[in-house]
């Protein structure tokens, strides 16, 4: 079989074949698919894009597929048991940059951190900052341990819940976290990319709040005076994720809004005492 007859054996979109015959085959370049399409494929090369080919057609996601997703420009491992990195994440990480001194020491925690994405990419943008990282997924932990040491990046990472796996005298300049914020009925939960995430990182199988009113609640006795809460949440939380970071008697609450114009993260400061 030659390259071109494998790329017309599914109907996929051209360039998902070519990357999915790419990680089939280690080495094959766009070029080489351009410029030599009548190449021919090593039998078990064929089966492995195959079997790729297949999974995609089922929806499985791309990068799950592949292994790998951009994130803030680098890439990072992903497998099922983290999140897909999305580009609305990025404006945590501006958020973070632009309120805290790069340049100068800092505390910094990343509460359900995932594949890491968050906590290795503000680690790598400010090496003077000392970040840690928290999950309740061990398997999770594991690829962002991995990410951080792929990409050089120091992070303390701790197994748990939230705030738990801190120390009691822990306090930090800066909390992130992109929490599960999905509701438990919501049918995006079903449908796309979703239907493969684990459910435990998109969902609090309430009413999408939860954890949310966990880490603004217990935000505060974490913070540093002056010290900042940064979250992620749905297009249509805004509202009500300024009134938990109120409650929680933060200042400065703010909601910033993604390229589409969407809620998407809330800030908040803790009083300068």
């Amino acid at each position: 079989m030659t390259i071109e007859q494998a790329l017309r054996r599914h109907p996929l979109p051209r360039l998902e074949s070519r990357m999915l015959l790419m990680h089939a085959w280690p080495g094959l370049s766009h070029a080489t698919i351009v410029g030599y399409p009548e190449r021919e494929l090593a039998e078990d090369i064929a089966m492995v894009f195959d079997a790729l080919a297949a999974r995609r057609l089922a929806g499985e996601p791309m990068a799950y597929l592949l292994g790998v997703r951009e994130f803030y420009g680098r890439d990072f491992a992903v497998s099922p048991a983290v999140l897909i990195p999305r580009p609305e994440t990025e404006h945590l990480i501006e958020q973070a940059l632009s309120r805290l001194d790069a340049a100068q020491p800092a505390r910094v925690v990343d509460l359900g951190t995932g594949s890491g994405i968050i906590a290795v990419t503000l680690a790598l943008q400010a090496p003077q900052w000392r970040v840690s990282a928290v999950d309740l997924s061990a398997e999770a932990l594991e690829v962002a341990s991995g990410n951080a040491a792929a990409l050089g990046a120091q992070v303390d990472f701790r197994h748990g819940s939230w705030f738990d796996p801190l120390a009691p005298d822990d306090r930090f300049e800066l909390i992130v976290s992109n929490p599960p914020y999905i509701e438990r009925g919501d049918r995006h939960l079903g449908e796309g990319d979703l239907r493969f995430e684990p459910r435990g990182a998109l969902t609090d199988e309430v009413d999408g709040l939860a954890c949310l009113r966990e880490i603004a609640a217990g935000a505060p006795a974490r913070l540093l005076p002056a010290g900042w809460l940064m979250v992620e949440h749905g297009y249509d939380q805004g509202a009500a994720v300024r009134g938990l970071f109120c409650a929680a008697g933060l200042l400065q609450v703010e909601t910033i809004r993604d390229l589409a114009g969407q809620d998407r993260i809330t800030i908040g400061q803790k009083r300068a005492d």
